[in-house]
């Protein structure tokens, strides 16, 4: 799993400086048409990858591939716990995509529409998995294999937080993972899993809450769970 770091509530990272509201309204106007042009270009070029995956153009899936393969990868990692099977759950996602294209209705972006696929994978993974497993503690005469490692995952402070992610609820994992290692907007992050903004900032709110309790605990101790 990758070094991820807790940072402040979503509701402290914005600064207020009310005295220089007035002589900054120039530059924040500038931004933000730099910022609508960019989501606009993004925008654009979304609803064009979209329509050529859904025309079957191999080089747009490429494309897909090219832009957003790293970070999907990241993310399952992330979910699964190793890389392994992440490359499996990204494979299997193209494919899911590749075979689901017909149905995307541009209800959400077409990259929001594939890593809710993603998600949803990691989760059937993660199921999959721990049904090998009790399947294989009932027969005393196969031992589980033991699973490969995230590189570079030794370090106290990555397996603590490992360990504290592991006792998050799955929707509070989802959306701490998406926000702030993926850096996911919450309205991505509501589309993506299909919930409210609100939602998505009140759970993150939970999800670094627990994650401070847990963290914080004494060693050894089984007192603090997630809420």
């Amino acid at each position: 799993m990758g070094m991820m770091g807790l940072a402040l509530p979503w509701e402290n990272r914005i600064p207020t400086a009310p005295c220089e509201r007035e002589r900054r309204v120039e530059p924040f106007g500038k931004q933000a048409s730099a910022r609508d042009a960019e989501a606009e270009a993004r925008k654009t070029e979304d609803t064009a990858l979209a329509s050529a995956c859904r025309s079957g153009d191999l080089g747009a899936y490429e494309r897909l591939y090219a832009l957003e393969g790293a970070r999907m990868k990241n993310l399952a990692r992330n979910l699964l716990g190793n890389s392994i099977d992440a490359e499996d759950a990204v494979q299997d996602t193209f494919l899911k995509v590749q075979r689901g294209i017909a149905s995307f209705r541009g209800q959400s972006s077409f990259l929001t529409w594939t890593f809710r696929i993603l998600v949803n994978t990691c989760h059937d993974a993660r199921r999959s998995r721990l049904r090998k497993k009790e399947v294989a503690s009932e027969d005393p005469d196969k031992s589980p294999r033991p699973e490969p490692r995230a590189p570079g995952a030794h370090p106290s402070l990555r397996l603590a937080l490992e360990r504290a992610l592991e006792k998050l609820t799955r929707h509070q994992r989802d959306v701490f993972l998406l926000y702030e290692v993926e850096g996911f907007r919450h309205a991505e992050i509501a589309a993506t899993l299909e919930i409210t903004e609100a939602a998505s900032k009140n759970t993150l709110f939970q999800a670094k809450r627990n994650l401070r309790l847990l963290l914080e605990a004494p060693r050894g101790s089984d007192a603090t769970g997630a809420r």
